[in-house]
C-alpha cells in the first residue's frame, strides 16, 4: 500500500486553494471547486495522486466532524420535536424510493437481492453534501434545512440495518448466526455512552477549562468526537453516526461554543478533503466507454428521486417551495452507497464491473448536487415571491396609511403587538418564509418578501405608508435597505434600529429619520435603575437622561 507523503499533502492544499475561491467567485460553492480540484489531480486527471483510498479513509473523519457539529447545534427535546418528520418522511423516502429503483434493475434483468442492494444504495443521499451546502447558504434552520436533516438522518440510521441485510442476503451464516448478540452489544454501547456523556464528560471539561490550557481543551473535544465514533463503529454503526450522538450530549453544556470554535477547523479541512476524494475517484475511462448509458442512468436517478421527495413533502404538508428544494437538493446517491456496494462486491453479491459502473453514477450523481441546490433555491424564492404578490393583494390596507415594518425578529415582533394594542395599522415583511407562516398563524400582518426590492415595496403600496420601521439586525443589510427606502420615498420617515453609535451614524447618512441605539436605550433604562437605587429623585433623573440622550443623538446628527 502507497503511503501519503508530505509533497501529496502540498498538492492536495494547493489545489483546493486555487479551485474552491474560483468556483466560489463563480456563485458555484466551495463542494464543487473541491471535487474539481480532485478530479483535476486524481488517476483520471493529471494522475499527480494515485493514493485515493488512503486519502478517503482519512477524509472520512471529515463527514464525522460535520456530524458531530449538526448533533451539537442540536439537542434531544429538538430532535425528538422532529420525530415525524425523521420517522415518517424519511423512513416513507427511503423505502419507497428504494424499492421503486430496485424494481428498475430487476426489470433490467438483474436479480432481486441485487435489485434490493442496489436500490437501498442508491436511495442514500449524500449526508456530506446536503448538509454541507445548506451551511454555507445558512439554510440548516429554514424548513427545507429541517425536512433535508429529517431525511438524511433517517438514511445515516437506516445504513447498519442495511449492512446487515446485505449480509443476510449473500447467505453470510456468521452474520446472521452473531445478529442477536451484535444488537444487544449496540445497545449496551449507546447506553454507556449515553451516560458517560450526561455524568461524566462535563466535569471533565469544566476541570480541562480550569487550567486554562487552550491546547488541552482541544484535544479533550476531538478524543470526545472521535472515541464516541471508535465505539459506535466497533459495535457496527457508522462513526458519523456516533459523532452526531456525542454532538447531542454536549448541545446544552455550557462548553459548546468554544467546542465548535474549536472542532470547525478540523472539520473543514477534512470534509474538504472528503470532497475532493470523490472527484479523485470519478473513473473518466469507464465513462467515456459508457457514456451514454452512464449518463441516462444518472439523469433517471435524479428525476426519481426528486419526484418521490417532491410528493412525499408535499403529502406532509410542505409548501411547493419547500418541497421543490428538498427534493432537488437530495436527489444525488450518497457515500453510504460506497460502503454499501462495497460489502455486496465482498461478499460476492456483486460483480466489479457493476460495482465500478454504480460508483461511477453515484460520483457523478454528487457532481450535480451543487447545480440541482442552486435550481432548488432559485425555484423556492421565486415561488415564494409569488405568493407574496399574493399576499399583498389578499391583504391590501385600502387608501389609509400605514406602517411598513421591515424585519419580523424578536423586536419587529414586539413592536407588531404594540401597535396592535394601539390600533394602529402595520404590514410586517420578512425574507423568512417559516418566520412568515408562524407569524402569519399567530395573527399578524406579516407577507413574505424583500424589503430590499422596490418592486416588492411598490407592490405593497408604500406610497401611502406612514412611517417605515426597520428593525433588521445584520447592519450592512439594514443600511441597505435604509438607502433604498430614502432614495424611492424621499418623504416617508424611516426609523430605523441601530447597533451603537457608529452604526446610527451610517444609518443617519444612509437617509433615517431617526436611527435609535440598542445600546444606548438599554444603558439609559439600566443607568435610571441605578440613579433611582442610589435616591436620586425622579425629576432629577428624567433631566440627566434626557440630558445624555440629546447629545447622543445630536452628535449622531
Amino acid at each position: 500500500m502507497e503511503t501519503i507523503h508530505l509533497t501529496h499533502i502540498l498538492i492536495l492544499l494547493s489545489a483546493a486553494v486555487l479551485a474552491v475561491p474560483l468556483f466560489h467567485r463563480l456563485k458555484l460553492g466551495s463542494v464543487l471547486g473541491y471535487i474539481f480540484a480532485g478530479a483535476l489531480i486524481g488517476p483520471w486527471g493529471f494522475a499527480v495522486i494515485h493514493q485515493v483510498q488512503e486519502i478517503q479513509h482519512i477524509a472520512e473523519f471529515g463527514v464525522v466532524f460535520l456530524l458531530f457539529i449538526i448533533g451539537i447545534e442540536l439537542n434531544f427535546t429538538r430532535l425528538w420535536a422532529m420525530k415525524n418528520l425523521v420517522f415518517g418522511l424519511g423512513l416513507a423516502q427511503l423505502i419507497i424510493t428504494g424499492f421503486i429503483l430496485g424494481g428498475l434493475v430487476c426489470f433490467l434483468g438483474g436479480s432481486k437481492e441485487t435489485a434490493i442492494v442496489i436500490g437501498f444504495g442508491l436511495a442514500l443521499s449524500s449526508t456530506a453534501f446536503g448538509l454541507q451546502i445548506l451551511t454555507e447558504r445558512g439554510a440548516l434552520k429554514t424548513a427545507a434545512g429541517r425536512t433535508s436533516f429529517s431525511i438524511l438522518l433517517l438514511q445515516d440510521l437506516s445504513v447498519v440495518p442495511l449492512l446487515a441485510l446485505v449480509s443476510f442476503l449473500a447467505y453470510d451464516e456468521s452474520v446472521a448466526q452473531g445478529m442477536e448478540f451484535a444488537l444487544l452489544k449496540m445497545f449496551v454501547v449507546i447506553v454507556a455512552v449515553i451516560l458517560i456523556g450526561r455524568f461524566i464528560l462535563t466535569p471533565v471539561l469544566r476541570l480541562i477549562a480550569t487550567s486554562h490550557n487552550a491546547e488541552t481543551f482541544v484535544a479533550a473535544a476531538i478524543l470526545a468526537v472521535l472515541g464516541t465514533a471508535w465505539l459506535m463503529e466497533e459495535v457496527g454503526l457508522s462513526m458519523a453516526l456516533g459523532a452526531f450522538l456525542a454532538g447531542l450530549l454536549l448541545a446544552d453544556s455550557a462548553y459548546r461554543h468554544q467546542i465548535i470554535a474549536d472542532i470547525q477547523p478540523f472539520r473543514g479541512i477534512l470534509l474538504g478533503l472528503f470532497f475532493m476524494s470523490i472527484g479523485m475517484s470519478i473513473d473518466f475511462g469507464l465513462f467515456i466507454q459508457k457514456a451514454p448509458l452512464i449518463l441516462g442512468l444518472v439523469g433517471a436517478l435524479l428525476l426519481i428521486k426528486t419526484f418521490v421527495t417532491w410528493v412525499l413533502c408535499r403529502m406532509t404538508g410542505a409548501n411547493n417551495g419547500v418541497s421543490i428544494r428538498v427534493a432537488l437538493l437530495l436527489s444525488q446517491s450518497g457515500e453510504f452507497g460506497f460502503v454499501l456496494f462495497g460489502l455486496a462486491l465482498a461478499t460476492g453479491l456483486m460483480e466489479m464491473e457493476m460495482f465500478q459502473m454504480l460508483t461511477l453514477i453515484i460520483a457523478l450523481s454528487m457532481m450535480t448536487t451543487p447545480f440541482m441546490a442552486i435550481a432548488g433555491e432559485k425555484l423556492e424564492k421565486f415561488l415564494g415571491e409569488k405568493k407574496a404578490q399574493d399576499d399583498v393583494n389578499a391583504m391590501a390596507l385600502d387608501d389609509k396609511q400605514f406602517v411598513i415594518l421591515a424585519g419580523f425578529g424578536r423586536m419587529g415582533k414586539r413592536i407588531a403587538k404594540i401597535l396592535d394594542a394601539g390600533n394602529v395599522p402595520y404590514l410586517a415583511l420578512d425574507n423568512d418564509p417559516d418566520c412568515v407562516d408562524k407569524a402569519r398563524a399567530e395573527g399578524f400582518s406579516i407577507i413574505y418578501g424583500d424589503a430590499g426590492r422596490y418592486d416588492v415595496l411598490n407592490k405593497m403600496g408604500a406610497d401611502k405608508a406612514c412611517v417605515f420601521v426597520i428593525t433588521i439586525d445584520e447592519a450592512s443589510i439594514a443600511e441597505q435597505l435604509v438607502h433604498i427606502m430614502h432614495q424611492h420615498y424621499p418623504d416617508t420617515p424611516i426609523y430605523a434600529r441601530g447597533r451603537d453609535k457608529e452604526h446610527c451614524k451610517k444609518l443617519h447618512e444612509a437617509g433615517a429619520t431617526l436611527p435609535v441605539s440598542e445600546t444606548l436605550e438599554a444603558s439609559i433604562i439600566l443607568s435610571a435603575a441605578v440613579l433611582g437605587v442610589n435616591n436620586v429623585s425622579e425629576e432629577e433623573t428624567t433631566r440627566l437622561l434626557e440630558e445624555f440622550r440629546d447629545v447622543y443623538y445630536k452628535d449622531i446628527r
